[in-house]
């Protein structure tokens, strides 16, 4: 199984027709995604060739859903447009949202994360790669070379680049689902949503968590943990030698006074029992040694 996002589902990409839309489209449809539509209102009614497959323009994500049957969009639309993308796509009744863009206003966020809550759509990011479920569907910018074997872990992070890592370096094994929450201050799904779902999928059998300095999220996920998780969890945190007060890459990776550092949420996981690497290749083998263990 996957979570999220399974081969049934039909993804719409909001900004398809832009440069960064074009490339990705391509990549998810290399990768098996069932693209059926972008959507453009200054281009509705025509369609884009991706290598013999043409691909639909709708002008909303109304109407691509009503004619597609579509449950998930990926959304590239830039910064200053990204909020009425997203909250569109809530008005249309859409299951998930992929919310890719980086630079969006924290007010923004908040106001369509909110507008969110009140609906059934489900949204990750902003500012994050997305999700993939090797052999099934791929719905963001993770690049599907990676590790194209389904498999038995879960990943979550908030990092795009550990996520390539670590995907990389579990190849082997394979995951059922990778999830890149993103890493500003404010996210869709967290790190908890994905811990619940991971557990509750059969075929998941380890979750690795990545989080970095900054907020409290990891201390949250390490309590939930405690509390709710039974499958072996490995951890690891980025910005151990971050500075006091500085953003480190992600706006959420700042670190005020002993809030938000490495240490502090690699102590919470370690308590809550998670196993926790020091390093992106340790974190994997300790994924590697408590696997061979459960086999």
């Amino acid at each position: 199984m996957a979570i999220f996002l399974t081969k049934e589902s039909k993804v719409l990409v909001q900004g398809m027709t832009g440069a960064e839309g074009m490339k990705h489209t391509r990549r998810m449809l290399e990768a098996g995604t069932d693209v059926v539509g972008g959507v453009n209102p200054r281009k509705a009614g025509k369609s884009v060739d991706f290598d013999g497959r043409a691909v639909p323009v709708f002008g909303s994500v109304a109407d691509g859903i009503a004619a597609t049957g579509a449950d998930v969009t990926v959304v590239f639309v830039p910064p200053p447009f990204a909020k009425a993308a997203v909250m569109e796509a809530v008005d249309a009744g859409i299951g998930l949202a992929v919310v890719i863009t980086e630079g969006i206003p924290v007010h923004d966020a908040v106001v369509f994360q909110a507008y969110a809550e009140k609906s059934e759509t489900r949204i990750i990011g902003p500012n994050c790669p997305g999700l993939i479920s090797p052999g099934q569907s791929n719905a963001g910018i993770i690049p599907a070379d990676i590790a194209t074997k389904p498999g038995r872990i879960g990943l979550v992070s908030k990092s795009g680049t550990l996520t390539y890592q670590l995907m990389y370096e579990l190849r082997e094994i394979g995951f059922s689902s990778a999830v890149g929450i993103g890493g500003d201050p404010v996210v869709g799904t967290t790190h908890i949503d994905c811990l619940a779902a991971f557990e509750a999928d059969p075929d998941t059998e380890l979750i690795v968590l990545i989080g970095e300095i900054g907020g409290d999220a990891e201390e949250r996920a390490a309590a939930y943990i405690a509390e709710h998780v039974t499958k072996p969890v490995v951890g690891y945190i980025a910005g151990f030698t971050a500075p006091e007060g500085k953003t480190m890459g992600h706006a959420g990776a700042i670190v005020s006074g002993s809030s938000g550092t490495a240490e502090a949420k690699k102590k919470a996981l370690e308590a809550s029992g998670v196993r926790v690497g020091s390093t992106p290749s340790e974190t994997a083998r300790l994924v590697l040694d408590r696997i061979a263990i459960t086999a």
